[in-house]
């Protein structure tokens, strides 16, 4: 397809796709191995602690993960490693430049089941999306290797906004639908979150999980019968510290960070809870007045899977009442957090008992802090 369209199109999403990894890692399971850890760790480190020097560590629990978080497991790409106190992060054969990259791998999964839901050709598509919070490289571009592997002629670049990669991807998308520069475009999520994720930290142990989600978004001209039309979109970041991953290929340039925990994922749980809900519930309720739609008609939520409480909070405010399981589906107690794959996630898997006309709001808010509301309508 042609880059440069004649005239601005309508922007819609055909179709979505999912990857989801064959190994699950319970609640139990994962107690266990921190549990065995911090023993080990305990009775390495007795003089030390008793003399004040090092702090103990406290084990974790299943009922403190499900009252925090809502999780109760969460698919993985690599289990033994992640479960063995020795270890205790995912490992896997690093691959030469000649196979496809793990991010590519499963991302292209999760792109051919959004084209064959859509009866997509890959020759119809013109464009490449990776929005993701953690990519495997800094170059070549992981949209790219995934634009290869897909046989696809076009562009393609990566993108990060953490937890709202995709949202803002999909916004991206069509707003080159919109200009006529494209007229099938592909957002892809290949979330391999546990290898940011430090398993030795009881405050966050629990929250990842691995997927990855596809996103097709169009013009309405090329679409399928049964759709979802994009009424609107609204993104917004304000800088926090309180999410916060720094890792980095300048890492290997400062030997004295190496090893850190906050080379890994951390947060100030509370005050992240405390200032984004507000946010988004604002955000929310503000776009969809600017619309013309009643936030309180909205017939079903897709929110970020991150938090439970956070997600009931924020439904709340926005619906005027306490949202059902129906109005706010989750996947959070199998996925765990997936960053920016939950929402979509929840929207691909809880989308299809709607009717056509039924309007509904797909969002997600994380680090930066970064928030996406993307309100659609299905039609068809």
């Amino acid at each position: 397809m042609s880059q440069n369209q004649n005239s601005a199109g309508r922007a819609v999403i055909s179709s979505t796709g999912l990857f989801t990894p064959g190994e699950t890692i319970t609640n139990e399971e994962l107690v266990e191995s921190y549990n065995r850890y911090v023993e080990i760790f305990n009775a390495d480190n007795a003089q030390a602690i008793a003399a004040g020097e090092v702090a103990e560590l406290q084990p974790s629990s299943v009922e403190f993960i499900e009252k925090a978080s809502g999780i109760k497991a969460r698919h993985v790409m690599t289990k033994a490693p992640i479960l063995d106190p020795e270890t205790m992060a995912p490992r896997m054969r690093e691959r030469s430049n000649d196979e496809p990259s793990v991010m590519a791998e499963i991302g292209v999964k999760a792109a051919r089941d959004a084209l064959e839901r859509a009866g997509r050709d890959v020759a119809d598509v013109d464009a490449v999306l990776c929005a993701a919070s953690n990519m495997e490289r800094a170059y070549p571009a992981m949209a790219i290797e995934i634009q290869q592997e897909l046989g696809i002629d076009g562009f393609a670049f990566d993108m990060n906004v953490a937890c709202s990669s995709a949202t803002f991807g999909i916004q991206t998308a069509a707003d080159y639908i919109r200009a006529g520069n494209a007229r099938s475009v592909l957002v892809v999520s290949p979330e391999v979150t546990s290898g940011h994720l430090n398993w030795r930290d009881r405050d966050s142990h629990f929250i990842f999980g691995d997927v990855a989600t596809a996103v097709l978004v169009e013009d309405a001209e090329m679409a399928p019968a049964e759709h979802w039309d994009i009424l609107g979109t609204r993104l917004k970041t304000v800088f926090s510290n309180n999410i916060r991953n720094n890792f980095g290929f300048l890492n290997r340039a400062s030997p004295e960070g190496e090893g850190k925990p906050d080379k890994l994922f951390v947060q100030e749980g509370r005050k992240v809870f405390k200032e984004v809900v507000p946010m988004v519930a604002e955000m929310i309720v503000t776009e969809a007045e600017r619309l013309g739609i009643d936030p309180q008609a909205l017939r079903r939520l897709w929110l970020h899977q991150a938090n439970a409480g956070m997600n009931r909070l924020i439904a709340q405010r926005v619906l005027g009442h306490e949202a059902s399981a129906d109005e706010s589906p989750t996947v959070l107690d199998t996925y765990a957090n997936t960053s920016s794959a939950g929402s979509i996630i929840a929207f691909h898997k809880h989308h299809e008992d709607l009717s056509a006309g039924d309007t509904g709001l797909i969002c997600s808010f994380g680090a930066g802090y970064s928030a996406g509301a993307v309100f659609v309508r299905k039609v068809g």
